[in-house]
C-alpha cells in the first residue's frame, strides 16, 4: 500500500508517524508553544531525526469549542512557515492540515506534499476539485458539523456503520473526481463520546474492508487523558497504549505530538510480525 507525495512513493506497509506542528495559540495541548522561527525550526528537526516521515502543519485549532479562524489569518500563520521548513528541510514531507481549498492551492504550490482534511471537502465545496487537480494523496477525516459544533452531533444508532458508509460516499466523490490516494481518518474526539471513541478504536479493523491506508490520530487526547483522570501533558503513557492497540488493528499513519515514542511502538509491534 504506498502514496504518492511529489514523486517518491511511500510504503505504508510498514506504519509511518505524522509528527504534528501546532502553529496555534489554542490548540488543546501545545498551542503557542512554538513562538518563533527557530523554534518552529528546531521542533520540526527533531521530529524528522525521530523518524517522522510526514510533519502535518495546522494553523486552525480544531478542538471542541475552538475559536473561528478566517481564512486570511491562516494563510497569514501557515504559508510562511511552510516556507521555512521546506527551505531548512526541502526534502521533508508536509502536510496541511486544513479544511479550505484556497489553503490547500497555495501550500501545495508553495511545496507541500499532501492534505489532511477534518471534513473530507464537506466544508469547502471546491475542496475535493482542488485536490484532484494539485495530484496529491488526501486525508479525509470522519466528522459531524463544524470544531464548534460538532460535539452537540453525537447521536448514532450504529457508528461504525455510519462512519463506514459516511467514508464510502467520501471516498466515491473523490474517486470521480480523480483523486487516486485517499486515506481514511476515523476522527477520535471529533463529534463523539468517549464511549463511542473507545468502540472505534475496538472495532478499527472493520475499518480495513475499505481497503484504504488507515490514518489514527489519539494523540494526548481527551479520551486519555479524561479515562485515566490526568491531563494532556500527562497523556503520553496513555497515547502509547492506545497507538499499539490501532497499530495492531492495522493503522498505517499515527499521527502524534511524541515521534520518538510512536517509532518505539510501531517497532515493537513490527517485531510481532517476524
Amino acid at each position: 500500500m504506498t502514496i504518492n507525495c511529489k514523486g517518491k512513493l511511500i510504503d505504508l506497509t510498514t506504519p509511518k508517524v505524522m509528527g504534528i506542528l501546532n502553529i496555534t495559540p489554542d490548540s488543546f495541548y501545545d498551542g503557542g508553544r512554538h513562538k518563533n522561527e527557530n523554534d518552529i525550526l528546531k521542533h520540526v528537526e527533531t521530529m524528522l531525526n525521530e523518524g517522522a516521515t510526514f510533519i502535518d502543519v495546522g494553523a486552525y485549532s480544531s478542538r471542541p469549542n475552538a475559536d473561528h479562524v478566517s481564512e486570511v489569518d491562516e494563510l497569514k500563520r501557515i504559508l510562511p512557515i511552510v516556507n521555512i521548513i521546506l527551505k531548512e528541510f526541502p526534502n521533508a514531507l508536509l502536510s496541511i492540515d486544513t479544511f479550505r481549498s484556497q489553503i490547500t492551492k497555495q501550500c501545495i504550490e508553495a511545496g507541500a506534499a499532501l492534505i489532511n482534511d477534518i471534513s473530507a471537502g464537506q466544508l469547502d465545496s471546491n475542496m475535493l476539485q482542488t485536490v484532484a487537480d494539485l495530484h496529491v494523496p488526501y486525508s479525509m477525516m470522519h466528522m459531524r458539523g463544524t470544531p464548534q459544533t460538532m460535539q452537540q452531533q453525537t447521536d448514532y444508532d450504529d457508528i461504525i456503520k455510519e462512519v463506514l458508509f459516511y467514508f464510502s460516499e467520501r471516498i466515491a466523490a473523490a474517486k470521480q473526481l480523480g483523486i487516486v490516494d485517499v486515506i481514511i481518518d476515523p476522527g477520535f474526539g471529533f463529534s463523539k463520546t468517549l464511549e463511542q471513541n473507545y468502540e472505534l478504536l475496538n472495532k478499527l479493523e472493520r475499518f480495513n474492508i475499505i481497503e484504504k491506508p488507515i490514518l489514527a490520530g489519539i494523540s494526548r487526547k481527551s479520551m486519555i487523558y479524561k479515562t485515566l483522570e490526568t491531563s494532556p501533558k500527562e497523556a503520553l503513557n496513555g497515547t502509547s497504549v492506545l497507538n499499539t492497540i490501532a497499530l495492531q488493528k492495522n493503522a498505517a499513519i499515527l499521527r502524534v505530538h511524541d515521534v520518538k515514542e510512536a517509532m518505539e511502538c510501531i517497532k515493537l509491534v513490527e517485531s510481532l510480525k517476524a
